[in-house]
């Protein structure tokens, strides 16, 4: 799955710059979630495009063509997948993952591992496209003619926190945005609360004292 990743590292780069306002749309959002202080890490770094602005760094990520740019942005990413994370108990404050949720081979799996790693009271932060807005039902129609999405499988806002809440986080919170075709976005949107319009969301859950990360 992470094939495409490896071969098409520049084209992932080009995305970002060709789509600029959806792009800093999207780190809005993702930057109202953020807690103001604190140690996190990012499950699926990619190039670096979500962990540099916060300054996170440190990551998993397990395409090498990817871990490279990601590097170049100062960001301690080391190969790994979000089932297995190479990290210790409770050494970590916030736990990030965009979009990655659509390539993992066990998003639960992911989930109790991030849980894990979290102190208690952590904050897990997850980027999606949601598959039920006009943009991920988009993207799931013509899948098959994008090299990234191809063997993505999307999910939609209620499934995630259905898995956030098995593993054990809660206190939920939702910001959305990309409210248009990335591409027709000429400025920066101002993330929103809630879901239901937008086609980006980001939804942030606490670690509870208990839970399941077995």
């Amino acid at each position: 799955m992470y094939g495409a990743f490896d071969e098409n590292s520049e084209l992932y780069e080009h995305w970002f710059t060709q789509n600029a306002a959806a792009y800093q749309s999207e780190v809005d959002a993702v930057g109202q979630c953020i807690p103001a202080k604190g140690c996190g890490f990012e499950i699926g770094v990619g190039t670096g495009r979500f962990s540099a602005p916060f300054g996170i760094r440190h990551g998993v990520e397990p395409s090498e063509p990817m871990r490279k740019i990601a590097l170049k942005r100062g960001i301690h990413v080391v190969s790994g997948t979000g089932e297995e994370l190479p990290y210790h108990d409770k050494e970590f404050d916030f736990a990030l993952m965009v979009t990655t949720i659509c390539f993992a081979d066990d998003p639960l799996r992911c989930f109790k591992e991030a849980w894990r790693v979290l102190k208690n009271q952590g904050v897990m932060i997850t980027g999606l496209v949601d598959k039920l807005s006009f943009l991920g039902r988009k993207y799931e129609e013509h899948k098959n003619g994008n090299v990234f999405y191809k063997d993505a499988r999307f999910f939609s806002v209620y499934e995630v926190v259905n898995l956030m809440t098995k593993t054990g986080f809660g206190q939920f919170d939702f910001r959305q945005t990309i409210f248009g075709v990335p591409s027709q976005i000429s400025a920066p949107e101002k993330a929103k609360p809630g879901f239901g319009k937008g086609a980006f969301i980001v939804v942030r859950g606490i670690k509870n004292s208990t839970g399941d990360a077995a």
